[in-house]
């Protein structure tokens, strides 16, 4: 790095720390301080409601009863097995001798009073989306080891489903235990949006955690947490700019990287605009070099070119392909009905203008939708780039003001490849913002879920994925490896596929 660019990601650094309110005066003795670009959203952060269940799993405190390992297979965690007994009918059995933190037994019963909240319209922690996931017809308690599951149709990504970290299994709350999980952590406090404190749970199963104490503090942008990881204001930041994270290392630091299913995509306006067109859609997509994306933004630290949903080497990919042909783009324009004039395209007689709207959490996603203006601007066509709140962002589309969004989503984060999918791009997805409909790809998402031999889904997901490029009903750019960074002697920690599991008792730093 230049001598001019360093001083001017310094001032970047500068500016952005004097915004951040959340960050601690230095990192504390017997703890772990972790920099990161999302917050708690309550003083109680429910970890059935929303995601906030993410960074409750994430610093150990909740578990559920499935898990994801590192090869992205499922395995039992609370629970010691489960089995399907029928097509609509599970029984899982739990691991003897559990306790929540306050020292009440984990008990079929209990489990069933935990998943009954989150489809209790009525509870704070009801979760549409985690709903829609099990589709319970039913639970009962055979004994206090075994739960019988009963969904409304057969559901071959049940068992997936309960490693979603919004399924915790969570017993009753107190004033002592607000969050009475199992994990080897305990929740102590939250700030919204800057602060997420837990102590270690002496009594945990596994053994004794490795650490006195977990913080998660709020950075307001990837600059900000990297420089307070240089101040020594905290001891580990989850993705750290990719541009700076080799030269960190030469200062000591340890630096984790490993590839993950987080997807850097478009959610493309279906309903209103030029981008309710496919043509149009499909012409963007082709005008976009990928390859010159990672490059540029990655800076060679990790990351693919994405051409389908799913990332090679971590289970369900396609063979697909998505050339980067401008001369293509073009004359899938004019098929739209566009019409160049002095080197713009015109659409119905107004010049094709396209809105890209982002948010900068993330350190990749500025450059990228700045490079993907550039792509555009190259052929022709007028593009604007806003920045702003993931929120903002999302709502902008939804409301038709903005006609893509550049996000970045864990496409498997329950290790099934149907969750996401169906909630980005069903017709009734729960994060459908761009209101994307298409009645055969509702059918195969529905048939995806519906078939359990394993050769067959994988033909299934195969045509989702097939569709899904053919219609541009979303457009992929980059499959990314999360860089993280720490300081030195930290163990027990790796990069997990699904960005959803951080601490374990086994976390510590030594020597």
């Amino acid at each position: 790095m230049s001598f001019i660019s360093r001083l001017a990601l310094t001032a970047t650094f500068s500016a952005a720390l004097s915004l951040s309110t959340a960050l601690p005066a230095a990192a504390q003795e017997g703890s772990l301080t972790i920099a990161v670009g999302f917050g708690p959203t309550a003083e109680i952060p429910d970890p059935w409601a929303g995601y906030n269940g993410w960074m409750s799993n994430q610093t150990g405190v909740t578990e559920t009863l499935m898990g994801i390992d590192y090869d992205l297979n499922l395995y039992p965690r609370l629970a010691e097995s489960i089995d399907q007994t029928a097509p609509m009918t599970w029984r899982v059995t739990l691991r003897s001798g559990l306790t929540f933190h306050d020292g009440s037994p984990v008990t079929a019963q209990a489990v069933i009073n935990a998943i009954s909240a989150i489809s209790d319209e009525a509870h704070p922690g009801h979760n549409t989306r985690i709903a829609k996931l099990l589709d319970l017809a039913g639970m009962s308690a055979d004994g206090e080891q075994a739960v019988i599951f009963e969904t409304n149709t057969p559901n071959a990504a049940f068992p997936w489903s309960l490693s979603e970290p919004g399924i915790a299994i969570l017993g009753q709350p107190s004033e002592a235990y607000p969050i009475n999980a199992t994990g080897p952590y305990v929740f102590k406090e939250a700030v919204p949006e800057q602060l997420y404190r837990a102590e270690a749970n002496p009594d945990y199963r596994l053994g004794t955690p490795g650490l006195e104490e977990v913080r998660v503090v709020v950075a307001g942008d990837p600059a900000t947490a990297a420089l307070a990881f240089e101040a020594g204001e905290v001891d580990m930041v989850i993705n750290y700019p990719e541009t700076d994270f080799a030269r960190i290392q030469e200062t000591g630091a340890q630096g984790f990287v490993a590839p993950t299913a987080r997807l850097y995509f478009f959610t493309v306006n279906a309903a209103s605009g030029p981008m309710a067109n496919p043509l149009i859609r499909k012409a963007v997509s082709m005008a976009i070099d990928r390859q010159g994306v990672v490059d540029a933004v990655l800076s060679g630290v990790g990351g693919v070119p994405a051409e389908t949903i799913f990332p090679e080497g971590k289970g369900w990919a396609a063979d697909i392909s998505i050339p980067y042909d401008p001369a293509q783009a073009e004359a899938l324009l004019t098929e739209a009905g566009a019409v160049k004039q002095s080197g713009r395209w015109m659409l119905d007689g107004e010049p094709l203008e396209i809105n890209i709207v982002s948010y900068s959490s993330r350190a990749a996603l500025p450059p990228t939708a700045e490079l993907t203006q550039a792509f555009l601007s190259a052929i022709g066509i007028t593009a604007n780039v806003r920045l702003g709140e993931w929120g903002a962002s999302n709502d902008a589309i939804a409301a038709g003001e903005a006609d893509m969004f550049l996000q970045a989503w864990v496409t498997t984060p329950q290790g099934d490849p149907g969750a996401v999918l169906e909630t980005l791009l069903k017709s009734d997805g729960s994060s459908n913002s761009g209101r994307y409909a298409n009645p055969e790809l509702d059918a195969l998402l529905d048939q995806g879920r519906l078939t359990f031999e394993q050769s067959k889904r994988e033909a299934i997901y195969d045509e989702v994925q097939a569709l899904i490029a053919e219609d541009a009903a979303l457009i992929p750019v980059f499959h990314v490896a999360q860089t993280n960074v720490a300081k030195a002697g930290l163990t027990g920690y790796a990069v997990h596929p699904t960005e959803t599991y951080w601490i374990t008792h086994e976390t510590k730093f030594t020597e």
